[in-house]
């Protein structure tokens, strides 16, 4: 599977893969030959956690590598009343009467826990390229489905000032 991820993505993507590689790696080793001085190697917690971070580092230098290789490039062309990507979109949910607030971002920005939905996810695809007073039918699978009306739309940028998920 291809990740859609915008320019600013990949380039947050290869900074923390540089300093990965060129800062975080080397001090690690570090730690790892520091630690296995200490001597039995059985019950030596600090050669077990200093393992762990540099095997930790390995995994998420594996995992950008991969997510950089295999992305397809993505752009925003919505116009300027419809919702498109890092576009915040206030949303009513007509079967629960509630007012809710989304922003729209990539699958490696997605974070439910403040709001940001990805621009695959059932809502994010139902959502895009839509206008204020539109309501959209989010199809979550085949046999359940829920309206969601556009209330209003903010529209944002991708400026680099959300973070790139851990995984």
């Amino acid at each position: 599977m291809h990740d859609q991820l915008t320019a600013n993505d990949l380039e947050q993507m290869r900074k923390e893969l540089d300093y990965r590689r060129i800062t975080l790696r080397p001090q690690l080793l570090e730690e790892v030959k520091t630690a296995r001085a200490f001597g039995d190697l059985s019950e030596n917690f600090e050669y077990k956690a200093a393992k762990r971070d540099k095997n930790k580092n390995e995994s998420r230098i594996r995992y950008l590598e991969r997510m950089i290789e295999t992305a397809h490039v993505i752009e925003d062309r919505s116009a300027d009343d419809e919702v498109g990507l890092f576009d915040k979109v206030t949303v009513w949910f007509d079967e629960d009467e509630e007012e809710d607030v989304f922003q729209i971002v990539t699958t490696v920005k997605e974070d439910a826990l403040r709001n940001r939905i990805s621009n695959v996810s059932p809502a994010g695809k139902a959502l895009l390229g839509h206008r204020v007073g539109d309501t959209v039918t989010v199809r979550v699978n085949d046999s359940y489905s829920y309206p969601l009306t556009i209330r209003a739309i903010e529209k944002q940028a991708d400026d680099g000032s959300i973070q790139i998920s851990e995984y």
